[in-house]
């Protein structure tokens, strides 16, 4: 009776938290404020696989015997990082830290791994290879969101390396956003996984590019897709997450998606319909891998780093005084801090991918705001 008193005050205490009292990513008091040291971590997690071909998985459609090459020769931009998306992301996670440290010890090989990967060479390949035959699906829509969000990282560092790897990139850009372009009016539905082919997460970053690159006609269409798509939805069953190999949570990142869209009040109203369990007990905890050398049940560790950044953006797109903000904010803190802890590289299946995560995650990248910052 008594436990249950007690637990009881801690919920109402918790409950009772103002917003303002929850410390802010950039706070001193975050023990995971990104400094050199773990930039240069996360760095070096990137700089040992972009050019490491083997293993390799590809997702590779075969049209004849003059397909079978090896990676580097399919795609000899991005063919390191176990696989192509993986490999996107880790040149984004490079461009970023050395935008942010351009003085660190790590920035110089960062620079260097991106100047032997993004030539109008290579990427004049990957033009061909995703516009090839049989591959209207390659990568759609993870790894071209990723791809996007590589494009406006290069496009917001003013150097002129960056501006030549951005010009270099270009052409595949352009591709990209053609394939996408094709795809989405078709979309009937959304794609609801917590894997790649999740639609909420890729409009996210897509609508990001499309707003730092001034593309008209690109933000439009993903945004009426979005809403067309997403804005309609009620009572998101989040009980159900997580599947056991999710690295993206299909109703924290709706939401996510939403508050792109929407201005605080009229995102408040939506949210309330749309996930009325936040501030329940246990209304969303991390998930825990069980075994990190195998590469899909280590796929939870990237769910505690997605989950908190989008429960960071949910909780700072909503008006300061809602009383949401304080339990978004104690749930960010614990997918957080056990994400990061996941971030160690001990083992290749999740040290290709989760250094690009923790990146997005304390670099605050898709926060409101973020366009234009390191």
């Amino acid at each position: 009776m008594i436990l249950r008193t007690l637990l009881c005050l801690g919920v109402l205490l918790v409950l009772s938290i103002p917003a303002s009292a929850a410390p802010a990513a950039g706070d001193p008091s975050n023990p995971y404020e990104l400094d050199v040291a773990t930039a240069g971590r996360f760095a070096e997690l990137a700089l040992a696989c972009v050019h490491k071909e083997y293993p390799n998985k590809i997702a590779h459609v075969l049209n004849g015997a003059g397909d079978v090459k090896p990676p580097h020769e399919l795609t000899p931009a991005f063919y390191g990082c176990y696989d192509w998306h993986s490999s996107v992301h880790g040149h984004w996670l490079l461009a970023r830290l050395a935008r942010r440290f351009p003085d660190a010890p790590f920035a110089a090989k960062a620079r260097a791994a991106l100047d032997e990967s993004l030539t109008p060479a290579h990427v004049a390949v990957e033009v061909r290879y995703l516009e090839g035959e049989g591959r209207a699906s390659f990568e759609r829509p993870y790894g071209l969101a990723w791809l996007l969000q590589l494009a406006a990282e290069l496009k917001e560092w003013d150097t002129p390396e960056a501006k030549r790897w951005s010009d270099a990139l270009q052409p595949l850009v352009k591709a990209a956003v053609g394939r996408l372009s094709t795809w989405l009016p078709k979309l009937s539905h959304p794609i609801r996984t917590g894997e790649h082919n999740q639609t909420a997460f890729s409009l996210g970053l897509m609508i990001d590019w499309a707003r730092t690159a001034g593309d008209a006609a690109a933000l439009q269409l993903f945004e009426k897709r979005a809403r067309e798509l997403y804005q309609k939805d009620r009572v998101c069953p989040l009980d159900y997450e997580p599947s056991g190999e999710d690295f993206l949570s299909p109703c924290l990142a709706e939401a996510d998606l939403m508050r792109r869209l929407l201005p605080p009040e009229a995102f408040a109203e939506w949210l309330s319909s749309f996930l009325p369990q936040i501030g329940s007990a246990n209304w969303v905890v991390p998930g825990v891998a069980t075994d990190r050398t195998d590469g899909k049940l280590v796929h939870l560790d990237g769910l505690n780093l997605s989950r908190a950044w989008m429960l960071e953006g949910i909780a700072a797109s909503l008006p300061p005084d809602d009383p949401r903000v304080p339990r978004l904010r104690l749930a960010y803190f614990d997918h957080r801090d056990s994400g990061l802890e996941s971030v160690t590289g001990q083992h290749y299946e999740g040290g290709h991918w989760l250094g690009s995560f923790a990146t997005y995650l304390v670099t605050g990248r898709g926060l409101p705001g973020a366009a234009g910052k390191p």
